[in-house]
């Protein structure tokens, strides 16, 4: 029996989209679901034949070859995958049906329960700006679900087990009519389960789940910033039916500093000199993240310039390289003189306004000397 071109099947043109493939074949799949058409063999023929033409052309390769080729292409197997029945279609197409229909999968044939990944957890840390800058390890306190020891996460007392759902035949859903067609829903009774548990475990009251507290230890890398997220992969809500745990997301918050205002990984201070200081030049000391050092400040620095020392900053996260630290001179003004202060003042005033420079040094020198600068 000859088989017809995939294109035509779909009722697509040779150029269609992946999009104008993928939304044609939703359409047929739900035209000729075996629910819909209950007892109906051409209905289901055109089902699987949909199905075998969407999984040629939704695949790249697939696809070239047979535009090339044609069937022979695919070496006369309907693509690499031939579906011996509906479930199959379903098991092959499980993502497409659950969104047409809203469930794990298309088929109310489907028996038991589907593994499921467990949730992701989230935990606000705050932390010190010194433990973001040097990095630290903490140990965080978690609640956190685990399976029961007394059962073994079945549910079920001692000497006992769960048993088959009645309510579904255990296939964990029950069908229900929606206009001319049949869908598959949640069983009411085992909640999807397919199974009940007749004499539940008394330590986990049946959910085969305890809570507990545990102690984690996390490393937190120098150079973190607020908002950080560190992803602890297997460390969230254990899965369910034997799928995978979940992750947990530390997210970081750092407490601001009394020395240090942070611009990325920069670093930023203020730190105040003289005005004398600021005319004829001084070593100035500042702190760091680490042991204090010397600044040396040219003659004529004026208030507000910023002095950058490099590699004094905050580490880049997974790299050595680190931001500097910016130093902003802030020049004081004296509020309080004595006599010979004001007279040495209006002298250099004086000079000023000729600026004979090495006359105004001198004063310069004996305003410090007055004021205990040198």
């Amino acid at each position: 029996m000859s088989q017809r071109d995939y294109y035509e099947v779909l009722g697509v043109a040779r150029d269609a989209s992946e999009d104008e493939i993928k939304r044609q074949y939703r359409k047929l799949a739900l035209q000729y679901h075996p629910d819909r058409n209950p007892d109906n063999p051409e209905a289901e023929q055109m089902f699987k034949e949909a199905a075998e033409a969407y999984d040629v052309l939704r695949d790249a390769d697939k696809r070239a070859r047979y535009d090339r080729f044609g069937h022979a292409g695919l070496n006369g197997n309907g693509g690499g995958h031939g579906f011996a029945n509906a479930d199959d279609v379903f098991a092959h197409f499980s993502d497409i049906f659950g969104d047409l229909f809203g469930f794990a999968t298309g088929s109310s044939r489907m028996r038991g329960p589907r593994p499921q990944a467990g949730a992701d957890l989230r935990y606000n840390l705050s932390i010190s700006f010194r433990q973001a800058a040097k990095g630290d390890e903490v140990t965080l306190r978690l609640p956190k679900k685990v399976a029961c020891d007394e059962c073994n996460g079945s549910g079920a007392a001692a000497g006992t087990k769960p048993e088959t759902c009645r309510h579904c035949g255990g296939s964990g859903q029950i069908r229900q009519s929606q206009g001319f067609f049949q869908i598959a829903v949640p069983c009411p009774v085992c909640r999807g389960e397919g199974q009940v548990i007749p004499t539940p475990c008394p330590k986990c009251k049946g959910s085969g789940i305890l809570q507990q507290v545990r102690e984690l230890a996390v490393r937190i890398p120098a150079g973190v910033d607020t908002g950080n997220r560190l992803r602890l992969r297997g460390e969230g809500e254990p899965g369910l039916h034997g799928g995978p745990p979940g992750d947990l997301y530390v997210v970081v918050s750092v407490e601001q500093d009394k020395t240090f205002r942070r611009q990325g990984q920069d670093l930023v201070i203020t730190h105040e000199v003289s005005f004398v200081q600021a005319a004829l030049g001084d070593r100035i000391e500042v702190p760091t993240l680490d042991d204090p050092v010397t600044l040396e400040i040219p003659k004529g620095t004026q208030s507000g310039e910023v002095f950058r020392l490099t590699d004094q900053g905050l580490p880049y996260l997974g790299h050595h390289q680190k931001g500097d630290l910016l130093v902003e001179v802030r020049v004081l003004t004296p509020v309080s003189l004595t006599k010979k202060q004001e007279e040495l003042l209006r002298e250099f005033a004086k000079l000023e306004e000729g600026k004979p420079f090495e006359k105004v040094k001198k004063v310069a020198r004996k305003i410090g000397k007055a004021m205990g600068m040198e």
